[in-house]
């Protein structure tokens, strides 16, 4: 497999198991609160990480230890906390189409703080994307008028996050393997995740008993271990062979998958949110021309 076939194999993976997590964080939320997902989807995520990753951890030199942190910061623990809250108000297909404006972020930030260079045709193709995903928004809106919008926000906020850790990784991560800074990632995070978890009345509460509760916690640990370990050692790696904005593309075809989960699941969708998602490829096929 050549480095082109290997990105856009990367790329189409993530999309599928991303487009899942949405459905994943919204089952999971029926047995714990937003604050518990956050925090145990981290803490899940470190121990299996842990388990078997722990010896990469030797390859990560002091200087690259800040780093690890800021995109553990920015890219793992604040997003986590954030999608747990958003999807508590909004749809889980309509919350990964607002993830949508993760590229439109990677692509200014990129050029505004880390001296990146983009292409006309990248920037037609987030402009591009940008419509597809109003388009996606607004008829979400008429379609579920009931929804809070206003945790629309949230996402908004987690997309720069995103947008600065693919910058990071690119930049100053560049020659560390892609294991190596996920697991570096969930060793920082398991203490301060644990700490905001005892916070919470999740010991005082957990009942092996409780069938919601334990459903919940599956739902949990496929999301930690498939759609965050793994899913983000594979995203580590996308954006080593390729670029911070190619990468974070992956978001324009996440709500493809997560659409298809939430209608299964009983969720609306209209015909102009198909044409919605139609003009996003078209976007992500502009952000990803090579010349």
């Amino acid at each position: 497999m050549n480095n082109q076939q290997q990105k856009w194999f990367y790329l189409i993976i993530l999309s599928i198991v991303w487009g899942s997590s949405f459905i994943l964080m919204k089952k999971a939320l029926l047995g714990v609160t937003p604050i518990q997902l956050g925090a145990l989807r981290m803490i899940f995520t470190a121990i299996f990480l842990l388990s078997f990753a722990f010896p990469s951890i030797k390859k990560i030199k002091k200087r690259h230890w800040k780093y690890i942190a800021y995109t553990a910061l920015v890219g793992t623990f604040i997003p986590g906390f954030l999608f747990a809250f958003a999807i508590t108000s909004i749809d889980s297909a309509i919350v990964s189409i607002l993830n949508s404006f993760t590229p439109f972020n990677t692509l200014i930030f990129g050029a505004i703080v880390f001296g990146f260079a983009f292409r006309k045709a990248q920037l037609y193709g987030i402009l591009i994307g940008l419509i597809g995903t109003l388009i996606l928004i607004l008829e979400g809106a008429d379609v579920n008028p009931n929804q809070n919008y206003w945790y629309a926000f949230l996402i908004i906020i987690a997309s720069v996050g995103y947008a600065f850790n693919a910058n990071m990784v690119k930049k100053y991560l560049y020659d560390l393997d892609a294991l190596a800074i996920t697991t570096g990632n969930f060793l920082l995070l398991i203490i301060p995740a644990t700490f905001v978890l005892s916070f919470t009345d999740f010991f005082n509460t957990f009942d092996t008993d409780n069938e919601v509760l334990m459903h919940s916690l599956g739902y949990l640990a496929v999301l930690s271990v498939v759609g965050t370990a793994i899913a983000k050692t594979i995203y580590n790696k996308l954006v080593h062979i390729s670029s911070p904005v190619f990468s974070s593309s992956v978001t324009y075809l996440i709500p493809i998958v997560a659409i298809l989960w939430g209608m299964l699941d009983g969720e609306k969708l209209s015909f102009i949110q198909l044409i919605g998602g139609v003009i996003i490829l078209l976007g992500v096929y502009f952000v990803n021309k090579t010349k």
